[in-house]
């Protein structure tokens, strides 16, 4: 069965398995969700991830989630922005700020795919994918 949207299958995943206090989530693996798991290990959202080879070319990314020292989660809201019948694009510069500066959006530039501040950095746009607070 084919999926719609992979990358809200992704962040729901990921959601769920916090919800559920698991160590970690195993999720179908593609270009795109590596970026995305690699920004958010880069924010400090994520403990770490690594991929998991399977029959075929069939690869999984088991992605570690990360808890404080009260063992509540990091990330407290992880949402889709853009969807597959509504993207949403920002200009060069114009990236929003999540909860004034707490949280960060992932966009997917024409340079890869970034968090906000590192795309306001250097002053490109995109696809906002996802919000992370």
């Amino acid at each position: 069965m084919s999926m719609s949207d992979p990358i809200a299958d992704f962040l729901t995943r990921i959601r769920n398995g916090l919800t559920a206090r698991k160590r970690w989530v195993d999720v179908p693996s593609s270009t795109l969700k590596k970026r995305i798991a690699l920004v958010l290990k880069e924010e400090k959202y994520l403990e770490d991830f690594f991929f998991i080879a399977g029959e075929g070319n069939k690869e999984t990314i088991r992605v570690f989630l990360k808890y404080d020292y009260k063992g509540e989660p990091v990330i407290d809201n992880i949402k889709r922005v853009s969807r597959p019948g509504f993207r949403v694009y920002v200009g060069a510069g114009e990236a929003p700020r999540v909860l004034d500066g707490l949280g960060i959006s992932i966009l997917s530039t024409s340079i890869g795919v970034l968090s906000n501040k590192k795309a306001n950095q250097l002053g490109v746009g995109g696809e906002i994918l996802c919000e992370v607070y």
